[in-house]
């Protein structure tokens, strides 16, 4: 796996992301750097070379952009092994991996190991002018297709000029119409993509998501999503349009809930794409994560669409403007042949080689109708994942398919801007209505910062995670956090995830496991786990914990399942009766991890049991015997004199001891234990080299902690 960051290019292990890796240090260099402060640019360390793009050249070299200090660059970095040649002038040294820094950008020097070389290539730099975006903060979306680069970026140094760009290759460098807000309008690009349109390679498209700002504001959202194309084999018009793309349409990217009065919610802010690949590869399915930051409604979906109903609205009638003061109408006119973003040489035009033979009326159709009429909506017309009244959003999403015992289910991973991945299914009911399950959500880094990217390896079955501060990978299933039951196993509805007669364990699809215990899309336990549950309450460990009168005791609860609903019921002593514990309005007040006890009273005193109840199945998670200890006798030990002289120094005397054991707060000690681990200092030791430490911070810097009872506050359809 290949990492980008700020003047380093890194080369990290799938067998093992935590080992050392090989580093590429490819800075700007330094008359660019001080060139790049004295035009004001330095304000939050922009003047760097910010590695943008790393694309798969061959099997042996990669081609990279940076930045470069506000002077984009290009280069080939050379990835082969040993055994393929390294150049004479750089003998390899023995030993393991070994991270080089530069002067400067022209004097790159190899990183090593025992099997594999990672250098960049000095004599291939190149202008990333058109292949990268000078500005760090905007980012470039790219897909290097038949030795061409595709890519959309801002070409200019002030960020005003956006293009989508064909550079490299044997045919014409191309780019989108410049200024002309009826193509482009301040867009942020999100995904580039090539899906085949037809068993004809001239009818092959390359797909843009993106969003843009509304040319029609404030008379329509400021913003749009969008989904726009372009054919590979493009030349440009004759006469109009030269070297300037005839084939670009562009429709809206539309994921709305549909309200009981006709009205739509929007989530208008496209934030990342996945494309799910399918047998079919002309079909893929596209799934699309949205916001809405509104100073009324803020929000996240995620919508799923269809090639089919993509296809169908760019085959559908072109958006049309009489003047600036009309409302958008769908064209009526005569069509020109060929019909406008047709591909030359494809399935409607074979005798057409090239686009620069379309008539004149045909380019000057495409310049100023970019735009379809219709939009394109999500499968059912509704978000599949919607969150709202959250104090987080969505930001990258991808999708893994497993194979469980009744189907096959569609798992989405869910990265937000608080550094939190959330492992969600959503499954069919009957009336083509979803349910909603997030099967657990996953602080990935010690420092909260935003999910940038997210990729799934389904032979490793390992999803690797970015954000600004590093990298890391999460095992996409972890069955033994479910327990050993085999009903906490079924009501957890993974799919992943099975129960094999003596824990919850990775499910795999074999005739020799016939006795493995899997309900995903009902997770009842009463049917699966017959026979296996009749011990589930008298299991219950009983715990012991001591208040004072007056002061707050928290209970903890944290049922394995966040969809489990939970009750707490209080047996008071010398009576065999268990009452439901009200906590609407009262001293008691239940929180996500338990009950907290405000102002206790002697009366308080008893046996409370969390309960949970999912699917008609009920069982006790814990049970804590409370005991409330009269202020006033606490007070009168904790008075009495000084202690009488101990038998070991620091020793308390029996007296003291049994009164600290009764005054035990477990709930402070949790506390203290997560503050202490999470703030814990890093140990003494040398300083590391600093290619070591830029290193380190893209990698994995604590273990991910899952936070499976924390369900999100949602409104997710149903």
């Amino acid at each position: 796996m290949y990492v980008g960051s700020k003047d380093y290019v890194l080369s990290l292990d799938l067998h093992d992301i935590n080992r050392e890796p090989l580093i590429i240090h490819w800075p700007a260099s330094q008359q660019r750097i001080e060139e790049c402060i004295l035009s004001g640019k330095n304000s939050n360390g922009e003047c760097g070379n910010f590695i943008r793009l790393i694309q798969p050249w061959n099997r042996t070299h990669l081609y990279v952009c940076g930045t470069g200090a506000y002077n984009p660059i290009c280069a080939f970095i050379n990835r082969g092994r040993k055994a393929q040649g390294f150049p004479p002038s750089q003998p390899l040294q023995p030993g393991g991996r070994e991270s080089r820094a530069a002067d400067g950008p022209h004097s790159p020097r190899p990183a090593e190991s025992k099997d594999y070389i990672f250098y960049l290539e000095p004599d291939k730099l190149e202008s990333g002018k058109g292949k990268c975006s000078y500005d760090p903060k905007v980012d470039t979306v790219s897909a290097l297709i038949n030795e061409e680069l595709y890519a959309g970026v801002y070409i200019d140094f002030m960020g005003t000029d956006a293009a989508i760009f064909r550079t490299m290759g044997k045919q014409t460098a191309m780019r989108t119409d410049q200024y002309n807000s009826r193509w482009l309008n301040d867009p942020a690009f999100v995904r580039a993509q090539l899906i085949p349109d037809s068993s004809e390679r001239n009818d092959d498209k390359l797909y843009f998501f993106f969003r843009e700002k509304s040319a029609d504001a404030p008379l329509s959202p400021g913003v749009y999503s969008r989904i726009g194309r372009i054919c590979l084999n493009d030349d440009g018009g004759h006469c109009c349009l030269v070297n300037k793309w005839s084939t670009f349409l562009k429709a809206r990217l539309v994921c709305s809930v549909p309200g009981p009065d006709g009205i739509e919610t929007h989530f208008d802010e496209l934030q990342d794409v996945f494309i799910q690949q399918t047998q079919d590869t002309k079909n893929p399915v596209i799934y699309a994560v949205f916001s809405a930051s509104g100073s009324v409604f803020k929000g996240s979906a995620v919508c799923v669409y269809s090639m089919a109903d993509i296809r169908m609205v760019f085959n559908g009638p072109f958006a049309h403007k009489e003047g600036p003061n009309y409302q958008w109408m769908p064209y009526t006119g005569k069509m020109p042949y060929p019909r406008p973003g047709t591909c030359p040489g494809g399935t409607f035009t074979p005798s057409m080689k090239s686009t620069k033979d379309y008539p004149d009326e045909v380019i000057n159709f495409m310049r100023s109708h970019p735009l379809m009429y219709h939009s394109v909506y999500p499968a059912h017309r509704q978000p599949l994942v919607v969150r709202t009244n959250v104090n987080y959003r969505f930001t990258t999403i991808a999708v893994d398919q497993v194979d469980a015992a009744d189907g096959r289910y569609e798992v989405l991973f869910l990265g937000t801007d608080r550094g939190t991945v959330q492992k969600v299914i959503v499954l069919p009911r009957d009336d083509m209505e979803t349910e909603e399950l997030m099967l657990e959500e996953i602080e990935v880094f010690k420092v909260p910062a935003p999910i940038k990217m997210m990729t799934i390896s389904s032979k490793r079955q390992q999803l690797y995670v970015s954000s600004a501060v590093g990298v890391t990978h999460l095992a996409l299933h972890r069955c033994d956090v479910y327990g050993e039951a085999c009903a906490d196993c079924c009501l957890a509805r993974d799919p992943y995830c099975a129960w094999d007669g003596k824990a919850c364990s990775r499910y795999s699809a074999s005739s020799k496991r016939r006795s493995r215990r899997q309900d995903v899309r009902h997770g009842n336990p009463m049917r699966q786990c017959r026979g296996y549950n009749s011990n589930a309450n008298k299991n219950t460990v009983e715990a012991v914990q001591y208040g004072v009168e007056g002061s707050t005791a928290f209970l903890e609860c944290q049922p394995r399942s966040p969809q489990a609903t939970v009750k707490w019921l209080l047996q008071k002593d010398n009576s065999d009766r268990r009452k439901e514990l009200r906590t609407e309005g009262g001293r008691a007040l239940r929180t996500e991890q338990g009950l907290l006890l405000r102002a206790l009273q002697l009366s308080d005193s008893g046996l409370y049991s969390c309960t949970a109840t999912e699917n008609n199945f009920k069982h006790t998670v814990t049970k804590v015997q409370l005991r409330v200890l009269a202020a006033r006798a606490v007070h009168a030990v904790l008075l009495q004199g000084e202690l009488p002289p101990a038998a070991l120094p620091g020793a308390p005397t029996p007296r003291y001891q049994d009164l600290l054991q009764l005054l035990t707060r477990p709930e402070q000690g949790l506390l203290d234990q997560y503050c202490q681990g999470f703030w814990r200092p890093p140990a003494p030791g040398p300083p590391e080299p600093l290619a070591a430490l830029k290193a380190k911070e893209l990698q994995d810097q604590k273990k991910p902690r899952s936070r499976r009872n924390h369900p999100p506050e949602s409104c997710g359809h149903t």
